[in-house]
């Protein structure tokens, strides 16, 4: 009887090299994969159909909880939906706060993913720096928000309060720092000789199959497109500060995680001209419809997004006039390449470079299991 070459494994969702709570399941032949298959549900479930169970309030508990490493922008897309529903005018310097609160998480994100290179690799000394400097920026969100990961702060109307007096200048010192870690990030990272012979030329994504699977964020602009909702599409107010988009034209890892680092300068850039210019004044506003507790949002829908460190992340909001949403979808940054890309773009790789294929796509599996 002849014996079946292929093999199937499992990567996740304990191994280290998957990064979240999913697992792909994979089919070998000698040390190539030739049929991949993303199982998420290892995690939260139906964050979608609980956020029509609850009222419009009670989800801003709920929501942060879809994107673990970034889940301000949970915050902001849900906000802005509702205030675009109930005509709600978000105060000045509100938008100003709101800037500084995505850009802080933004930088730690990508400081999260920076670290995740070093375990498909070995390089262990990477994760410990990121994930060091990365306690000191959620040092700065426990002093703003009172908590460290789930901060509930930007709300419908604005932000919950207003910043605690000398949080600025605590600020300052740690864009201070980070920049000042920039040649070590460098040669450790980048220059990185290993690193550069695993990454370069892996896991190619071209502009096409970007385009066709809906792949946004780093994983496009590493394909040479420079596409931004900050430029594309500004909300608070991006039109109002200067930055680059970082692009590629390579398509690969190394690329892509190389986009990541220079647009950690780019977010320090935009944080300090949101210091420089905060305006002063009211930090929030009433929503005018219904109770404190219980919004009566006006009927209608709506499609709000931002540019997470992934990439497009939006929410498509459906109101009946009620105290509670009819219907909300999570369009969640890094769903295609995490659902999609797995089955069609993971194929073709060897085992060994299986995890810095996840890494580098940097998808997070609760925008699956949403």
């Amino acid at each position: 009887m002849e014996m079946s070459k292929e093999v199937k494994l499992f990567l996740g969702p304990n191994h280290p090299g998957m990064h979240g709570n999913a697992s792909v399941h994979m089919y070998v032949e000698g040390d190539t994969v030739i049929k991949s298959r993303m199982v998420p549900g290892f995690l939260h479930r139906g964050f979608e159909k609980l956020m029509e169970q609850r009222t419009w309030m009670q989800n801003l508990a709920l929501i942060p909880r879809i994107c673990v490493p970034e889940p301000d922008i949970n915050e902001m897309v849900y906000a802005m939906a509702i205030e675009t529903l109930t005509g709600t005018q978000v105060p000045e310097r509100a938008h100003w706060i709101r800037m500084l609160i995505l850009e802080l998480a933004r930088l730690a994100s990508h400081l999260m993913a920076m670290g995740g290179i070093g375990g498909a690799t070995g390089l262990y000394t990477m994760p410990h720096w990121t994930l060091a400097d990365r306690d000191l920026v959620l040092d700065i969100f426990e002093k703003i928000t009172g908590a460290r990961i789930y901060h509930m702060y930007i709300v419908p109307g604005g932000v919950r309060k207003d910043l605690p007096e000398g949080v600025e200048e605590d600020i300052s010192k740690l864009l201070d720092y980070i920049e000042s870690r920039k040649d070590e990030y460098e040669n450790l990272l980048l220059k990185n000789r290993i690193i550069r012979t695993r990454t370069k030329g892996l896991a190619v994504l071209d502009r096409e199959e970007a385009m066709r699977l809906g792949i946004t964020g780093v994983a496009l602009r590493a394909t040479g497109i420079p596409y931004d909702l900050r430029k594309v599409d500004p909300y608070a107010r991006y039109e109002s500060v200067v930055f680059d988009i970082p692009t590629a034209t390579e398509g690969d890892a190394f690329a892509r995680f190389t986009l990541k680092y220079y647009e950690v300068a780019q977010t320090i850039r935009i944080i300090r001209q949101v210091l420089e210019k905060l305006p002063k004044g009211p930090v929030n506003t009433r929503v005018s419809s219904g109770s404190a507790l219980r919004w009566e949002i006006p009927a209608g829908s709506v499609y709000s997004h931002v540019e997470s460190s992934r990439g497009e992340y939006g929410y498509f909001v459906v109101s009946s006039g009620g105290d509670r949403p009819y219907r909300i979808n999570v369009r969640g940054a890094s769903f295609p390449q995490g659902l999609y890309g797995v089955e069609k773009l993971l194929p073709g790789n060897r085992i060994e470079d299986v995890a810095l294929w996840l890494a580098t796509m940097d998808f997070c599996p609760p925008e699956i299991d949403r």
